[in-house]
């Protein structure tokens, strides 16, 4: 039944083709358009899962990591006098405005700590060392501000907020939502650059919990010395920076229409598709059901039709998503296609594909065996 199904279906090359194509572009759409979604997402958070940071302090209502507010950074020291908490420490994210060589002026979003290596932060470091961001007015940037600032290289210099930094090293895959370019400076010299807004102020208290405590006991003390902060583990912190995006940019609603529009396009390509193959071959399906096959079996051949169509489409897709993710890169576009998400993408083209194939479903179950028999 399979050698039948398939011979029907490739009976028109040119319309088999077409099919396979637009499935594939189908497929092709919501894997990219789901990739670069992930990919943003992981923009929102990667600064938050690549702390070492199990509990975040922050001002009340905080939105996201890119948007802290400033509050004493004295109350670092009430969190550090808890029992449970191995180390605590003042972390600022803030902006500053970055005088390029060219005249132009672009935004930067910057990490400051005291101590980076402690926190093994940042993550990725290609050259140099977070150790001498202490030693004066040194930056590390991340080698994506390229694409903003143009070329640079250690040593070189610009202007932030007005005062000249040496930069001393570079980094990769530290970005934000905003792709506003990320850069780590010392703590004091944060504070200097913004002097009205950061002075004696802090944007986060990160927290680090010695083995043996509990989280939520120690989260509840912190809450309690500080009753006008927030206080989420890393976990949530990274949910809640997530989910002001969705909901604020929409990004949620442009996605659902996107895999929406998809789906529709192969199904309805899929189901133009099996049932003129259906009608084409009416006498052959005649011929099965005069012979004493159930309408079941011979609505299978039409699944595997369908099912073979799929899963060829499913293939071209995901060779034209990878294929186009080196240029996404060049672009500085983040895709990511997990082997669950592909997983899944997998199985909802089978579903959508049978589904497509109802209408065939039905012209083969009217259908009159005796057909065979008129001249």
């Amino acid at each position: 039944m399979v050698d039948l199904a398939l011979k029907m279906l490739l009976d028109d090359k040119g319309r088999f083709f077409v099919t396979v194509l637009g499935v594939g572009f189908a497929v092709a759409l919501v894997l990219i358009q789901v990739g670069l979604f992930f990919g943003l997402l992981e923009n929102a958070s990667i600064t938050i899962e690549k702390l070492d940071a199990e509990l975040w302090v922050m001002a009340r209502n905080t939105a996201n990591v890119d948007f802290g507010n400033p509050f004493p950074e004295t109350y670092v020291q009430r969190v550090r006098s808890i029992p449970g908490v191995a180390r605590a420490d003042n972390l600022i994210v803030w902006y500053a405005v970055v005088a390029l060589p060219t005249g132009a002026k672009e935004s930067v979003i910057y990490y400051a700590l005291e101590d980076f290596g402690r926190w093994a932060f940042p993550w990725n470091v290609l050259e140099g060392s977070t150790a001498d961001l202490r030693r004066g007015r040194f930056v590390m940037l991340d080698e994506s501000a390229e694409r903003r600032f143009g070329p640079f290289a250690v040593g070189d210099t610009r202007e932030f907020q007005g005062l000249s930094l040496k930069i001393i090293g570079k980094t990769r895959d530290a970005r934000s939502f905003t792709t506003n370019p990320m850069a780590f400076i010392d703590y004091q010299l944060a504070q200097r650059l913004s002097p009205e807004e950061l002075g004696d102020q802090t944007t986060f208290i990160i927290v680090k919990l010695e083995p043996w405590a509990d989280p939520r006991t120690v989260r509840a003390e912190i809450q309690r010395r500080l009753p006008y902060n927030d206080v989420h583990t890393q976990a949530e912190w990274t949910s809640i920076s997530r989910r002001y995006w969705i909901e604020s940019t929409g990004l949620g609603l442009t996605i659902f229409l996107t895999v929406s529009l998809g789906a529709l396009v192969g199904v309805v390509i899929v189901a133009q598709t099996l049932y003129a193959s259906t009608t084409e071959h009416l006498a052959e399906f005649g011929t099965i059901k005069a012979l004493g096959e159930r309408d079941i079996d011979v609505c299978g051949l039409i699944a595997e039709q369908a099912m073979f169509a799929a899963a060829l489409g499913f293939a071209l897709g995901l060779v034209l998503t990878f294929g186009l993710d080196p240029l996404l890169v060049q672009l500085d576009m983040k895709m990511s296609v997990t082997r669950g998400m592909a997983a899944l993408v997998f199985v909802a083209t089978q579903v959508l594909c049978l589904s497509a194939s109802i209408v065939s479903f039905r012209k083969v179950r009217s259908l009159d065996p005796a057909i065979v028999f008129r001249g």
